[in-house]
């Protein structure tokens, strides 16, 4: 009699057929692996550094005074008054070109404090700083611009794209005839990409050749719409085009949220009388959360590394008005040979996104866990 307890014996036929998806799919996680995760980590190591136009892999490290550098120079006899003129030093960036930092000494204390306290100063002001590149990047009006500007086009655009996308998948859902057409229509721009939409929008923007010129034809000599060349409108500009690329998107995930709502329960709302639109408010509404959630999370996201949109409609302009985080990591990091700098900026970039990103991940699989 058999024993139905014993395992099969494996041939090769059964180890090829084992093999082969990993073999297949080998590649793929292969460069996943070396060009998004190796390259998000060669990122953040250059952000430590001191790199300039071409990298540098030691950390950030060099010389500056500090309340530790002038506690211990006290400790080993310095006198009060050579600290006193050091401590103006304090502010001073990290340096790591010595004959720079000897020379800012030198106009402080005098040539001959300096030859006589050199080894002392420079044994006590060399330090590591890891931060370095954050702490510049906080220090530079242009980031907090940066900064003020994506906060601007984030909740603008989060929220004028859920807003629209809801209220015209409702429209659409109330099943009349031209939907099929109407649908075509609002995800049409989806099909674009932002380059092509902020080469559209410039020309519409343009003062010389859009809206403005089209109604000054139209007999309205004193209209202007200076928003795309006025540093402060400018940012606006590329909300309305991100807006105008986006809506269909969020209506698409509206609508399907709309379609996967039970009938059954509107028709018992309808028989106790209530109204079309408090069925929305009341019930459709409130079960659409987690198509709200989805849009916001995805809305942040194309907001947080918007570059080509910006690039192709202000290029950051006029002057930086317009910048956001991906277009001023783009200047530092490549046109203006600031590596490390550049690469700080892009790694802030990446802290929220992942910000944004684990908290959803982390309660989506909670009620996966739960469920």
């Amino acid at each position: 009699m058999a024993d139905l307890n014993k395992t099969p014996h494996k041939g090769f036929f059964d180890y090829l057929e084992d093999g082969i998806p990993k073999l297949v799919l080998a590649p793929t996680f292969l460069a996943a692996l070396i060009f998004i995760y190796g390259f998000i980590l060669w990122t953040a190591w250059i952000s430590i550094t001191q790199s300039e136009l071409l990298p540098n892999y030691k950390i950030a490290a060099g010389y500056k005074i500090t309340k530790k550098t002038l506690n211990e120079m006290s400790n080993e006899g310095v006198p009060e008054n050579i600290l006193e003129k050091l401590r103006v030093l304090e502010k001073r960036e990290l340096t790591n070109k010595k004959s720079k930092f000897l020379r800012t000494v030198k106009k402080q204390i005098g040539a001959e404090q300096t030859r006589i306290y050199r080894a002392l100063i420079l044994r006590h002001s060399y330090i590591h700083d890891p931060l370095y590149q954050y702490k510049k990047l906080f220090n530079s009006d242009r980031w907090i611009v940066a900064l003020k500007n994506l906060l601007i086009f984030a909740i603008l655009f989060i929220a004028i794209c859920i807003a629209l996308g809801l209220i015209l998948a409702i429209f659409l859902d109330q099943r009349i005839r031209v939907e099929g057409a109407l649908r075509t229509i609002y995800l049409y721009p989806m099909a674009l990409s932002f380059i092509v939409t902020g080469a559209a929008w410039k020309w519409i923007l343009n003062p010389d050749l859009g809206v403005e010129r089209l109604v000054r034809n139209m007999g309205f000599a004193e209209f202007t719409f200076d928003w795309l060349v006025n540093s402060k409108m400018a940012i606006y500009t590329v909300v309305i085009a991100a807006v105008w690329q986006s809506t269909g998107f969020v209506l698409a995930l509206f609508l399907a949220g709309l379609r996967g709502i039970d009938d059954a329960i509107i028709k018992a709302a309808q028989v106790d009388g209530a109204s079309l639109p408090r069925i929305y408010l009341r019930i459709i509404i409130p079960s659409l959360r987690p198509v709200f959630l989805s849009a916001i999370i995805i809305l942040s996201h194309i907001a947080i590394k918007s570059f080509d949109l910006v690039m192709v409609l202000t290029r950051g302009g006029p002057g930086y008005s317009s910048d956001l985080p991906a277009t001023f990591m783009y200047a530092f990091a490549f046109n203006r040979g600031r590596l490390g700098f550049g690469a700080s900026s892009a790694m802030m970039m990446f802290f929220a996104v992942m910000a944004i990103i684990i908290p959803y991940l982390y309660s989506e699989l909670r009620k996966t866990r739960y469920a």
